[in-house]
């Protein structure tokens, strides 16, 4: 058995930040593109806006993504110090 007793807290919040920035732009991709014609040519007063309004959705998916693994991150190693964390059986794969 491995047993997690801790996790870096920056470093994990760092790496959810980029897979929830990335995951976030390849779902709202077609909504920008889509929200971006749509825009343009029913609301033309608000064209520029909304395109960088949906741009700016995975950039602050990511910060929300980064306190929020930090705070998990630092709950967990609370309650570990406590519990000794999580137990995980592990084994080396055949060939």
């Amino acid at each position: 058995m491995i047993r997690v007793k801790k996790f870096g807290v920056l470093q994990t919040a760092k790496v959810v930040a980029i897979i929830y920035m990335i995951v976030s732009l390849v779902v709202l991709l077609p909504f920008i593109m889509l929200g971006s014609l749509l825009t343009e040519e029913f609301f033309p007063e608000f064209a520029d806006f909304g395109g960088a309004a949906l741009l700016m959705l995975p950039l602050v998916y990511g910060f929300i993504g980064f306190i929020f693994t930090a705070i998990g991150c630092v709950v967990y190693n609370l309650i570990a110090s406590f519990t000794g964390g999580i137990e995980i059986e592990m084994e080396t794969a055949e060939r």
